[in-house]
């Protein structure tokens, strides 16, 4: 068939197909999971087939090469998730017709079809437990299985390891500054980079120890109660056809009482002025109020003086050094609201790397990307219940004194681990980040732990590269 430059043909299968998986709202449900890859760990996997490899033995590893800049340390999160999808993990007829109708496949070996068409994760997952502290070169999870299924699940892994993984460290970082006297709320969901990324951005805010979300459906899917107060359009309006800003806040605490009120739409000091008015005449029960701009430090100290006994929330494009700026400086803040900073920003980069097909350790030497080869253990060691050392060795080998990080999750392809709750998982963060040095934990230039690599792993490194 002729095609005209520039235009690509598509097959009138493929259009057929679509038509029957077309979801134009790109909703993620658990029966598309098999899709959601990129496509050279499908056509890798063909070739596997054709070279009989599929059914090596492999193991792959998830890590970080070097932590994001002006980060000391990572909170691993995301390990459920990646769990659950690889017990939902297969491939349905449509979606194989699918495939098969794009044309991209049609040297694969039939055995491919087969393969795909009878597949169920049945490999090992080896992971830190979500909320612990990693650095870079340590892995926060292994998969080893026959070598197509490993590879197959490499992008999903990655997905939901990285990005949960960057929310919490966020999270953990925020609270470490606010202190745990402070209220934060996760508010990001209008900044996260999708709908599927909002619930994710939730989960790992609430994991690594906020106190809510104003996300409802992750909140409800959570088992939590979703957290908010009100918006600007909404004393507008109400000020606007009423003809008063009072009249919003009366109107709001009819229907919420109790509720905080956001006091900065037109003069924050007038309307904290005539909330304590209200207040003293005993027309309203006030638990707090919202400040979303302006100087924070000079408005927060002014509502506090009016208004002693009412907790002050706090919002606008905050993260971590904006709130130690803030305390730094005397502002009066109970609480803080988190959106786009935390849900948003520089990368975690996890890589997904094999390390040993076959029971042959192997490496990357690439320029600025090489690899430690073999199936690896982190081992940590605490004084005081401080972190002193990690070091990276190998699955089978131990050092006295020293604790073994990474756990079996996964048995052939079932759990044998029972989830942790969300309150578990917060607590084991907090834990976490009690645990890291103060230069570990600082903002300005911190000081991240130094993996010791051990003898036998250098060992294995050198001869690898021979």
């Amino acid at each position: 068939m002729t095609v005209a430059p520039g235009k690509t043909y598509i097959a009138p299968e493929i259009t057929q197909l679509a038509e029957t998986l077309e979801d134009r709202e790109l909703v993620l449900y658990p029966e598309d999971y098999s899709l959601l890859t990129d496509l050279y760990q499908l056509t890798m996997t063909a070739c596997y087939v054709g070279k009989g490899l599929e059914q090596k033995r492999a193991s792959f590893e998830l890590f970080v090469r070097q932590l994001p800049e002006g980060f000391g340390y990572l909170i691993a999160m995301g390990l459920e998730q990646a769990l659950d999808y690889l017990e939902k993990l297969h491939f349905s007829p449509a979606q194989i017709k699918a495939l098969q109708a794009t044309g991209i496949f049609q040297h694969a070996p039939d055995e491919f079809w087969s393969l795909l068409a009878e597949f169920s994760f049945t490999g090992d997952v080896w992971a830190v437990p979500e909320g612990t502290a990693v650095f870079a070169n340590e892995p926060l999870l292994r998969v080893e299985a026959p070598l197509w299924q490993a590879q197959i699940v490499e992008t999903y892994l990655l997905n939901t390891l990285n990005y949960q993984t960057l929310v919490a460290t966020r999270a953990a970082r925020i609270r470490d500054v606010a202190g745990l006297e402070a209220t934060l709320l996760e508010f990001g969901t209008r900044r996260a980079f999708s709908p599927q990324g909002a619930l994710w951005a939730a989960r790992a805010a609430l994991a690594a120890g906020f106190d809510g979300t104003s996300n409802v459906l992750a909140a409800l899917k959570l088992g939590q109660q979703p957290k908010g107060t009100m918006a600007h359009a909404f004393v507008m309006a109400l000020t606007v056809t009423s003809g008063s800003e009072e009249e919003a806040f009366v109107a709001f605490h009819e229907y919420f009482p109790g509720a905080s009120l956001l006091i900065d739409t037109y003069d924050t000091v007038a309307a904290a002025q005539m909330l304590l008015e209200k207040i003293k005449a005993g027309e309203m029960h006030l638990s707090g109020v919202r400040l979303d701009s302006g100087d924070l430090v000079n408005l927060s100290q002014k509502v506090r003086s009016l208004l002693p006994d009412v907790n002050i929330f706090a919002s606008g494009d905050l993260d971590e050094w904006e709130i130690a700026k803030l305390k730094a400086a005397g502002a009066c803040i109970d609480g803080y609201g988190l959106g786009t900073k935390l849900v948003s920003g520089q990368p975690v980069g996890g890589v997904y790397k094999l390390v040993e097909i076959d029971g042959i350790p192997t490496m990357k030497q690439s320029s600025n990307k090489v690899t430690y080869p073999g199936r690896k253990q982190i081992f940590r060691r605490w004084e005081n219940g401080e972190i002193q050392s990690d070091k990276l060795g190998l699955i089978d080998e131990s050092f006295p004194g020293e604790q073994a990080l990474l756990q079996l999750f996964f048995n052939q392809g079932k759990r044998v681990r029972p989830p942790a709750s969300l309150a578990e998982i917060g607590d084991f963060t907090r834990a976490s980040v009690a645990s890291l040095p103060t230069a570990t934990r600082q903002l300005n230039q911190p000081q991240s732990i130094l993996v010791e690599i051990s003898s036998e792993l250098r060992e294995l490194t050198e001869k690898t590269k021979r």
